[in-house]
């Protein structure tokens, strides 16, 4: 078998390549393309002996679903609900939870195999060949330009360092990048730094003003009546380097949010390399603004910026650009080490011949800000110097700001149009249009031990009457040590047994009692969970409503419906649906939803606005971006151990018992996450009731209004 053929990682750089690699061989670029099964899994059980069994949806003559095949619609009139069967597009109909879209493949996920090209023998049937056969070839640098020739061998050596933080893809992604301009200086001109570089490096000195660290973005030294070819390449990569990784962590590449606990997993939008750069070399003056555009534009972000602006005006050092050194020895004159480079950086030294000399104009800028800051002016950079250099760390109000303005880059940089917005610590959920809140409610989010996630998604659809089916967690540690008592457990508690194939599902019916309420919706996700009404609406009242098992329980569902689905679709007419078995209404447009997760506000003019930090996430990105140093809370959806002795087994809700930890089974659908979302057509309705509306489909404007800039 050949060896596989090393490819980036990086989508815009393995395209770059290919197009190369196919100019040269005079072929067609090939492309990639891969999809992921999940493999669905069982719970083994052994059915009790009362089971009641739900039909399941019928088929037609072709085998496929008759809510599929024939959708019954209803009349848009709100006094006749008579099932009028219509043959919708195919595109309107709701797809099965078996169908699912292959998902795209982003810039940080698993390499594919490359689809062979055109004329080539398969891989399996070529001859063995050496690795870097297979590799595409690079074209060679422009004749006669000696910084061509560096910037291409210091990009092909694996041992010349770039920035720390910029990982292999984005290294190759660069190469691409300069190789399509037979890798020429972009930044630099006979005279220095060009137009777009300046701009550029003005943008990266002032990266404190989006909350980023300046001292992470090296502005490299250029001389240029003294600079050697290898001068100008390395300073020319390193430029394009810093201003990737800025155009990075403006986007939140800074922090993994998966890594500061599970239930974070937001979908970030990292530009590659190659796309950076391709923006922003041909700028000219404007790369600056562009450059900056990375960071959010939303209104909440705008504003906590002002605030930060505002804080740190207000504190006199705040201006003196400040530098972290590694560790190393006390420096005296004439010695030499690699930190003295970014000492010259710090003070504006440039000029010499060995740029790591620690020689005499260098121990007298120290001397000269050692005396600045009140130290003994020795011109020694020792530990007290370097402490000196890095700044004083920010106070909790700064840090808290820069951690929520953190938080901001965790969404798309497009909201949508038309948006759904729950900020978690604030129990609150909005509709938003064009900046404009079309409703606001209170909400119940997840309990500590069992959070609500943060991520983003689209809702599609809503379900009058909605069934509940247990999830297998609660089913396996209360469900089936109960029927094993008594056949009848689960009917005296009001579910349904079902059986499902060679196990058994309990199954909640619609109604009154119904943990959902009479309305949920949804936007599939991997965490399961969605908004919905609850038959509990006392808990609205409480200030603190960190409650549920995870889901989002909305305090006016009916009133939400009705802005969500569109003037067809007002309160009174949703509610003559109530009893009349599970409906699903498809959206007119699929509609963002954003759970977001802020404990600062700020609306520009007035004071800051504390919210708790529920799930401690606040105080994990603080330590995360160096901001604190404080111990962390336990992370959320982590039950500690309790010591001692596990008590007896007794029957939920027996009476005398203190609760379980389980006891709410109403809540427990969220607290298990599934392997694929369920489809949006209930599979326990009855056959001859409509189950299916298609409202108009141009209530939220033009088609694809909400969907411009999402994910």
């Amino acid at each position: 078998m050949a060896p596989r053929r090393r490819t980036g990682r990086n989508a815009g750089a393995a395209a770059t390549l290919a197009v190369l690699l196919a100019a040269q061989a005079g072929l067609p670029a090939a492309r990639a393309e891969g999809v992921a099964a999940a493999a669905p899994g069982a719970v083994a059980t052994t059915p009790p002996p009362a089971i009641t069994t739900i039909p399941d949806v019928p088929k037609d003559s072709s085998g496929k679903d008759a809510t599929r095949a024939g959708i019954d619609v209803l009349p848009p009139g709100p006094d006749s609900f008579k099932p009028v069967t219509a043959v919708p597009d195919p595109a309107d109909a709701p797809k099965p939870a078996s169908t699912t879209e292959p998902a795209p493949v982003l810039p940080d996920s698993a390499p594919t195999q490359p689809a062979s090209l055109p004329g080539n023998p398969a891989p399996a049937e070529a001859a063995p060949a050496p690795a870097e056969a297979a590799a595409p070839a690079l074209p060679p640098p422009a004749p006669g330009d000696p910084v061509a020739e560096v910037v291409a061998a210091r990009l092909a050596d694996p041992n010349f360092t770039l920035i720390r933080r910029l990982n292999t893809k984005q290294r190759e992604a660069m190469q691409a990048f300069y190789a399509l301009g037979a890798f020429k200086s972009v930044w630099l001109t006979e005279t220095g730094w060009s137009d777009a570089a300046k701009a550029v490096i003005a943008r990266l000195q002032a990266a404190g003003e989006d909350g980023l660290d300046p001292l992470a973005y090296p502005i490299p030294l250029l001389d240029p009546p003294h600079a050697k070819p290898a001068d100008r390449a390395e300073a020319d990569l390193k430029l394009s380097a810093a201003a990737v990784l800025y155009a990075r962590d403006a986007r939140g590449g800074r922090i993994e949010p998966s890594r500061l606990s599970r239930f974070i997993t937001p979908k970030l939008d990292l530009p590659s390399a190659d796309a950076v750069l391709t923006r922003l070399t041909p700028a000219g003056a404007a790369a600056g603004g562009l450059l900056q555009a990375y960071n959010p534009g939303q209104p909440g972000y705008l504003a906590l910026k002002a605030k930060l602006a505002s804080l740190r005006a207000q504190q006199p050092n705040r201006a003196v650009p400040m530098v972290r050194l590694p560790k190393g020895p006390a420096l005296k004159t004439g010695m030499r080490d690699p930190r003295v480079p970014l000492i010259r950086a710090r003070f504006g030294l440039g000029g010499a011949t060995d740029a790591t000399a620690y020689d005499e104009g260098v121990a007298t800028a120290v001397a000269s800000f050692q005396r600045q800051r009140g130290m003994k002016a020795s011109g020694v950079l020792d530990p007290a110097t370097v402490a000196a250099l890095a700044g004083p760390a920010p106070d909790r109000q700064e840090a808290d700001l820069l951690a929520n303005m953190e938080r901001w880059r965790w969404l798309p940089a497009d909201l949508g149009r038309t948006h759904v917005f729950v900020n978690i610590p604030e129990y609150n959920v909005r509709v938003i249009r064009d900046g404009r809140v079309l409703d606001e409610a209170r909400v119940i989010v997840g309990k500590p031990d069992s959070p609500t996630p943060i991520f983003s998604g689209e809702m599609t659809y809503a379900v009058v009457n909605p069934s509940w089916t247990v999830p297998p967690s609660i089913l396996k540690s209360q469900f089936l040590p109960g029927l094993a008592r008594d056949p009848n457990y689960a009917a005296r508690l009001g579910y349904q047994v079902v059986k499902r194939g060679n196990g058994i599902a309990i199954r909640q019916p619609p109604g009154e009692r119904n943990a959902l309420g009479f309305i949920k919706f949804m936007f599939p996700n991997d965490h399961a969970v969605y908004l919905h009404d609850t038959p509990n609406r006392s808990l609205f009242s409480r200030s603190e409503r960190a409650l549920s098992h995870g889901c989002v329980r909305v305090d006016d569902p009916f009133r939400f419906a009705q802005v969500v689905l569109g003037p067809r679709w007002p309160t009174e007419r949703l509610k003559t649906l109530i009893g009349k078995g599970e409906r699903t209404v498809m959206l007119p447009e699929k509609l963002p939803v954003h759970l977001a997760y802020f404990t600062l506000e700020a609306d520009g003019s007035g004071p800051l606005r504390s919210l708790p930090d529920l799930y401690g996430i606040n105080a994990r990105v603080k330590v995360a971006l160096g901001l604190s140093t404080e111990a962390l809370p336990p992370e959320a959806g982590h039950k500690p151990k309790v010591a001692g002795s596990r008590p007896a087994a007794t029957p939920p809700g027996h009476p005398g018992t203190a609760p379980r930890p389980h006891r709410d089974l109403a809540q427990q659908q969220q607290a298990a996450p599934r392997p694929s979302p369920r489809r949006p057509v209930a599979t326990a309705t009855e056959p001859e009731e409509p189950a299916v509306v298609q409202p108009a489909p141009d209530y939220f404007g033009e088609t694809g209004a909400i969907r411009r800039g999402w994910w």
